[in-house]
């Protein structure tokens, strides 16, 4: 019993010793992926990030809102960047498609729902194996940030923008909530408990986001905040 018990501990030493040296060499993946990210995005212009629901159907009046903004986008010269896959991701790559303008796709390695979409631009189609890498590319590189209705993911990328913004680890730019009556739940929560209630953030910081319901509204607001503040892109 004594010798199992010696055996058994020298395997779960060696078990995290190989953890942490693969931990290490980890550090050269995810600076590929910064790397690869940093060479193609970089030499893409300016674009505007649209995030939404993986599974919404085209069916749905968010997709064909979703495509409508992309297309929009694109006439103003923008390109679109969405997470790559299907859903409100598709509807935004299937507009920038439409509109002859350039579509962005930043694929994530899920073992579900994600898989690249067609309306991406071949050779503009970029796969990730890290959330946060992928995260740094859509803000880096947008010049703006459409949230369509969405779940977890879509909220991770909004309140990620948000605290960069609130916190001045970014410049600011233009967050764009589409859909009232999916919003309208969580602003009035933000403004009754997180500011009046509880004093956790301040009142301007309501500023940092407007909630829009049609894609006209929603590009419109891309173009007001880029006259007033004249601001170059971010990269």
């Amino acid at each position: 019993m004594e010798k199992d018990s010696r055996i058994m501990n020298k395997l779960k030493a060696k078990s995290w010793h190989e953890m942490k040296s693969n931990d290490s060499w980890s550090i050269f993946k995810i600076m590929g992926e910064f790397v690869t990210g940093y060479e193609r995005m970089g030499a893409i212009g300016p674009c505007v990030s649209i995030f939404g629901s993986a599974r919404t159907k085209p069916d749905n009046p968010y997709y064909g809102m979703a495509r409508e903004i992309a297309f929009l986008l694109t006439q103003k010269g923008y390109g679109v960047i969405t997470g790559g896959g299907p859903g409100i991701m598709q509807a935004g790559n299937q507009g920038a498609k439409e509109g002859n303008g350039t579509s962005v796709g930043l694929n994530i390695v899920l073992p579900f729902e994600q898989h690249s979409n067609p309306y991406i631009d071949r050779d503009k189609s970029i796969d990730f194996d890290y959330f946060f890498v992928r995260k740094v590319m859509f803000i880096k590189y947008s010049q703006g940030f459409i949230v369509m209705p969405g779940g977890f993911g879509t909220m991770d990328e909004l309140f990620e923008a948000l605290t960069l913004i609130q916190t001045e680890k970014i410049g600011r730019f233009p967050i764009i909530l589409v859909g009232k009556k999916f919003w309208t739940g969580l602003v009035e929560w933000i403004k009754e408990t997180l500011l009046e209630a509880e004093h956790n953030i301040n009142a301007e910081d309501l500023d940092l986001f407007v909630v829009v319901d049609t894609a006209q509204e929603a590009v419109g607001e891309i173009d007001k905040f880029y006259s007033k503040y004249l601001l170059k892109p971010n990269f």
